[in-house]
């Protein structure tokens, strides 16, 4: 009854004033189930440019169908479904709808208000605090390598400054780099053993155990290259990740536990704010 009077109203103030409330829409519909229309301006960003008009057409015409499958099924569900089911869905939507607002709004703030330096000695002493969760659970390597040709005319001279590896050897080294097939000479971090074994395929597991070795050269050959490897240091299964190879996920803890300092911070000055300018209070 209220909702036959409230029409009754707004169809009357349509008509004594309808040059008044008269709106243009410019907009050319496509398709309408009952009330709702679909607009071209809907389905514009569903095709990429240099799709045919065939699969253009089927694409687009898709989409109507689902468009209009989904509104007839949610116009028959609220025919047919109990009204207390009815109810418990909006509660639900309502819920998840005020869940988005809150934490997009909450990971603004966040955002905005976030300090994400964390300095050597903070991450130091969450490492240590943890460092049971660090204990690895395969071989790292710190290594350097070179794979060349195996008739270079200046092979000798390239092993010779490769083992000892000084500031110019390394210097030497670097501008040759167009003549090697692949090298690093970065043996200053730490790498996986798996991908080192991936990236030089002569690597196998009769040969891996003498990569695992501390202080250990290798020369390895293959049909028509050379690998010249120098292992620097190893950490075995089990051993302590060292922090320099975990930093990026100690950092990450630090500033996550910073995420949840600072959302708690702004809930309760948010609730101590509208306590203060009474817009929440609690009745007894």
């Amino acid at each position: 009854m209220i909702k036959n009077t409230v029409l009754v109203v707004l169809v009357g103030c349509f008509l004594v004033s309808c040059d008044f409330f008269t709106q243009t829409d410019d907009r050319v519909p496509i398709a309408r189930v009952g009330e709702f229309y679909l607009y071209e301006d809907d389905v514009e960003d569903l095709v990429v440019e240099g799709t045919s008009v065939e699969d253009s057409t089927l694409l687009v015409n898709g989409y109507i169908t689902r468009w209009a499958t989904q509104l007839l099924l949610v116009e028959g569900a609220e025919r047919n479904l109990p009204e207390d089911s009815q109810k418990e869905f909006n509660k639900l939507v309502n819920q998840y709808r005020n869940d988005l607002f809150t934490k997009a709004y909450v990971e603004a703030l966040v955002k905005r208000n976030i300090d994400t330096a964390v300095s050597m000695s903070e991450a130091q002493k969450v490492y240590e605090n943890n460092k049971e969760s660090f204990k690895l659970n395969e071989e790292l390597i710190k290594l350097r390598y070179i794979n060349m040709l195996q008739n270079a005319l200046n092979k000798e001279e390239i092993e010779k400054r490769f083992k000892r590896f000084n500031e110019k050897d390394r210097r030497y080294l670097d501008s040759l780099h167009i003549q090697f097939k692949s090298y690093s000479l970065n043996d200053s971090i730490w790498v996986k053993a798996a991908q080192v074994v991936q990236k030089i395929p002569v690597v196998n597991a009769d040969n891996k155990k003498e990569l695992l070795k501390k202080s250990n050269f290798i020369q390895l050959k293959d049909s028509i290259g050379l690998y010249l490897i120098q292992i620097n240091e190893v950490l075995q299964q089990n051993d302590y990740a060292p922090l320099e190879y975990v930093k990026p996920t100690v950092n990450q803890i630090i500033i996550n536990r910073r995420k949840l300092e600072l959302i708690k911070q702004f809930e309760k000055d948010i609730t101590r704010d509208a306590i203060k300018n009474n817009q929440f209070e609690i009745y007894n």
